[in-house]
């Protein structure tokens, strides 16, 4: 169960790294009225806790498979 949780994590990591507009689109975009882009500081943000995500994902699978 725990593997699967951090296989999540990691797969979320991806989609902020790499897309996080569309992340942006999937969880802000409707507490916004306008059909406004996300702004640069959130996308840089998105995209560090992406790598957290992934970091955490990762290390989370490999110390609950190595148990």
């Amino acid at each position: 169960m725990y593997i699967l949780l951090g296989i999540i994590l990691a797969l979320v990591g991806v989609v902020m790294i790499l897309s996080p507009r569309t992340f942006y689109m999937l969880t802000e975009s409707w507490k916004n009225g306008s059909e406004t882009e996300p702004s640069d500081a959130y996308i840089l943000h998105t995209r560090i806790g992406g790598v957290v995500f992934l970091l955490v994902g990762i290390a989370g699978t490999v110390i609950l498979t190595l148990l």
